[in-house]
């Protein structure tokens, strides 16, 4: 296993030299990259970089990163987050009563493949109870009845709350999260079973069935107030023939869902995603 790093997520106005003043002030600082990307919108007039490099052997201990990489970004005029790989988020997982993403994303943190932990799942049904006592998961079942909404979005707010939770993904959670519970939490990946934009909404593999695509997909993207329509972070695909029905179109579905939203996730865990203009950058 690789020693740990620091990894630099910077947005600014674009202007010449900048990948020499953000790597020179790395290097003055004693560090060794190990990878750098970068990006440019022109249309936005922005600059967006992410760089990597070795914790081992930098000049700065490591409580006084943060704050030498705010003084860094306000001096370029923009925004910085700064991150350590051999952080673990805590990874809250909430679903309903289909089970293949959450079992998939279970082994994959098992296994370790993902580096989050999870304190714990909660659904608004029973079902899933069992699977989560095979892997130890703490499962909360939070029922959502009628006109009881925003009851259950405040005792899951808690739950959240009480274990720490730094991240919340939506694997086949049937309930759309309201505004007001994004205001306190915006944390929140979800996995949608369409190519989006495509099929929002409801029951998208009876709609695609009735249009007769040849591509079915998955994607997973950042909650958003707007329904499915927040950044996307990965998509996937699977064929389909005029030889498929419906059922056919859901069981090709359910592979892309794990793959979008494992690949989401990982890519989220590992940083290199950034959000910006409604949209995302993903340094792969």
């Amino acid at each position: 296993m690789s020693s740990a790093s620091v990894i630099l997520q910077l947005i600014c106005p674009d202007r010449p030299a900048l990948v020499s003043d953000i790597a020179g002030w790395v290097a003055a600082n004693g560090g060794n990259i190990r990878h750098a990307d970068h990006h440019t919108d022109a249309g936005a007039g922005l600059f967006l970089s992410r760089i990597e490099w070795d914790l081992q052997g930098f000049g700065l201990p490591r409580e006084a990163i943060p704050v030498a990489v705010k003084a860094l970004a306000e001096r370029l005029g923009g925004d910085a987050q700064v991150h350590f790989s051999d952080d673990h988020p805590r990874v809250a997982i909430l679903v309903s009563k289909q089970s293949h993403c959450l079992l998939d994303l279970l082994w994959r943190a098992r296994s370790g493949e993902l580096p989050m932990q999870v304190p714990l799942v909660i659904s608004n049904h029973p079902d899933l109870e069992p699977y989560c006592a095979d892997f130890g998961v703490p499962f909360v079942c939070v029922p959502v009845t009628t006109g009881k909404k925003a009851e259950a979005e405040a005792t899951i707010l808690e739950l959240l709350d009480e274990h720490q939770v730094d991240l919340a993904v939506l694997a086949k959670y049937m309930q759309v999260l309201s505004g007001g519970f994004l205001e306190r939490f915006s944390e929140v990946i979800n996995i949608h079973h369409s190519f989006l934009p495509a099929f929002k909404g409801a029951q998208p593999y009876h709609r695609a069935w009735e249009r007769g695509v040849k591509l079915i997909g998955a994607t997973a993207h950042y909650v958003t107030e707007e329904l499915d329509d927040g950044p996307i972070i990965e998509q996937t695909i699977a064929t389909v023939s005029h030889r498929d029905e419906v059922e056919d179109l859901i069981r090709k579905g359910r592979d892309t869902e794990r793959l979008a939203l494992a690949r989401a996730l990982r890519l989220h865990l590992r940083r290199q995603v950034m959000v910006y203009r409604g949209r995302t950058a993903v340094f792969a």
